[in-house]
């Protein structure tokens, strides 16, 4: 068993130092941070000052050094998830940002603002929903990698052991990391979506838990990180487990998703739907070979569902997938492109059939995962759906839904939780339980990469395509378009400062935050604003005839709906674009 976390804490503050006391039973640990020189020592409960300021917290996210110095960041409030096998999960709902530092005294006023601006960033991402850890057990791997691993492994300090794919905090971490006598202060915090059900069927309880675990390599948000970079890191991946734990019995199905694995961008430029664009010079398939032979080490073979148009702006990046597919030649992929538009048309979402029917052989050749109460492994999961449209969001959950509850009949079934003959389309109270799940993931890593909701989540709530759900998803659509033109640049930025891909250094000459902004930024909106007003008012205080009135109007429409065009025509002078890290461009 991993050596486990400490799970109750005391911060207590002196303007030298910060003593992090491990509260647990027997425990004489004390973490020290010396806010001045920054070295982290252990000591004992002794050594902490009585004059110290004292306060609960119940984690160590880590530390980063911004303009001001360095920073910890602790974890101060948590709600309880469930138990998972005995262990308590928890779900990280605040932080506290500490300085080490008692004055800003020795800062400039560019200095104070950068270090504000930078503030907020991490706050940003830290007020995003969906931050999980445990202090005792291991959540970034699934159960079937942790079945197959060596005593020494099982003896690692959970920061050791972990995935790093998944641990959010891994940077912020990498000076605690170093030194394995305070790795029980070290908390790898997960990010994505859990949540665990206690259910019943036929009078027989069982536990389902659904964990979806985002990961931290080549993460941003939706238009500005796409496709893959040169290591086959590919956009929004997301790794998926849906678990079943009945008399001591376990099963696991496990999915992926992620963006289409070769070099395109689709950045904003104000239009609705920007123009993907697919590298003219990059090696597509030393990338894509790169992602999927990791792929294949990791979860066996690939079974590529991509949901994607086949006709218009979508259709030459399926054609580019299914060529690089086929030009790999490997055994260990199967290709299987499915129109879900087209399919899906005039609301006919029970065609998804067709799908299933397709890969319904595949899905039973993968298996699933399943170990009895006695702990022998009495099945492997052989491979993995690797899920697929544009965003990996929306119609990608649909799917993964529908191949997981298929997964979760045949278990069911074998742990005779099921009777033979029975469908679980017909258990009422687990349905909605199931549908709200997956809806609610779905809404989760919406959240995480699009910045809101989900779209079609109503067919995931109900199984049906509503009016109501079409309408919300105009809405969603909406906010996403001003999110997506207007605020990704400050999201992209304070993924990149959160993950480390951008380093704060206070000596820069030039600040990558004071990028001046073009002129037509702050002077075309005003001027369409002023315009469309102007043709308003016009309207509303009439002149003396219509003719003067409609001249009024026509001179302010056509300044208004000009400027409009101008601003559309230069959108890549408009939008929100990151500072801190170049995205590549395609060219």
């Amino acid at each position: 068993m991993a050596t486990a976390a400490y799970e109750q804490l005391k911060l207590h503050m002196t303007p030298e130092k910060f003593y992090v006391e491990a509260c647990d039973d027997g425990a004489d640990d004390v973490l020290t941070i010396d806010r001045v020189s920054t070295e982290v020592t252990l000591a004992v409960k002794k050594d902490v000052p009585p004059s110290a300021v004292t306060r609960p917290i119940f984690g160590i996210l880590g530390t980063i050094h911004l303009v001001a110095g360095n920073y910890l960041i602790v974890i101060t409030k948590k709600t309880k998830v469930g138990e998972f096998f005995n262990h308590v999960i928890w779900k990280a709902t605040d932080f506290d940002v500490l300085s080490y530092k008692k004055t800003m005294l020795h800062l400039t006023d560019i200095q104070l603002q950068d270090n504000k601006t930078f503030l907020a960033m991490l706050n940003h991402v830290l007020n995003v929903d969906g931050f999980y850890f445990s202090t005792t057990y291991d959540l970034t791997h699934t159960l079937q990698r942790l079945s197959n691993t060596s005593p020494e492994f099982q003896e690692m300090s959970l920061l050791e052991r972990a995935d790093q794919r998944f641990v959010w905090n891994g940077h912020l971490l990498r000076e605690l990391s170093a030194q394995p006598e305070v790795h029980r202060f070290a908390l790898p915090v997960l990010h994505g979506f859990i949540t665990m059900h206690s259910c019943s069927i036929n009078g027989k309880y069982f536990d389902w838990i659904l964990i979806s675990r985002r990961s931290c390599f080549r993460a941003g948000v939706r238009y500005y990180v796409r496709g893959i970079d040169s290591e086959g890191h590919a956009a929004n991946f997301v790794e998926t487990e849906q678990i079943v734990h009945y008399n001591g019995s376990k099963a696991s199905f496990v999915q992926t998703r992620g963006s289409i694995p070769v070099f395109w961008s689709q950045r904003p430029n104000l239009k609705y739907k920007p123009l993907p664009q697919i590298s003219k010079v990059a090696n597509h398939m030393d990338g894509f070979q790169r992602h999927f032979d990791s792929q294949v080490i990791i979860y066996g073979k690939q079974v590529i569902i991509n949901l994607i148009n086949q006709k218009g702006s979508e259709k030459p990046l399926e054609q580019t997938f299914a060529t690089m597919v086929s030009s790999l030649g490997s055994g260990m992929m199967r290709y299987i492109a499915f129109d879900f538009h087209k399919e899906c048309k005039n609301m006919r979402w029970d065609r998804l059939s067709i799908l299933l029917d397709q890969v319904a052989e595949m899905q039973d050749e993968l298996s699933y995962f399943l170990v009895d109460s006695a702990g022998q492994v009495v099945a492997n999961q052989e491979g993995v759906f690797r899920s697929n449209c544009m965003d990996c969001l929306d119609r990608t959950n649909v799917i993964q839904s529908l191949l997981a509850r298929r997964s979760l009949q045949a278990q069911l079934q074998r742990l005779g939780v099921l009777h033979v003959g029975q469908k679980l389309e017909e258990q009422d109270e687990f349905e909605k339980i199931y549908k709200n799940a997956w809806a609610d993931n779905a809404n989760a890593c919406a959240k995480q990469y699009a910045g809101t909701g989900a779209l079609k989540t109503d067919f995931t709530r109900t199984g049906k395509r509503t009016h109501l759900g079409l309408i919300m998803d105009g809405w969603n659509s909406m906010i996403r378009y001003y999110k997506n033109n207007f605020s990704d640049g400050f999201r992209q930025d304070s993924i990149d400062l959160f993950l480390g891909n951008y380093s704060v250094d206070e000596l820069e000459s030039h600040s990558p935050l004071s990028v001046p902004r073009d002129w037509k930024f702050l002077a075309l909106p005003v001027i369409m604003v002023v315009a469309f007003s102007m043709c308003i008012i016009c309207l509303l205080m009439a002149g003396d005839t219509w003719t003067e009135t409609l001249a009024y109007v026509l001179f302010w429409g056509v300044a208004s709906i000009g400027t409009f065009f101008i601003i559309l025509y230069n959108g890549k002078d408009f939008v929100d674009a990151p500072r801190l890290v170049q995205k590549e461009k395609i060219d």
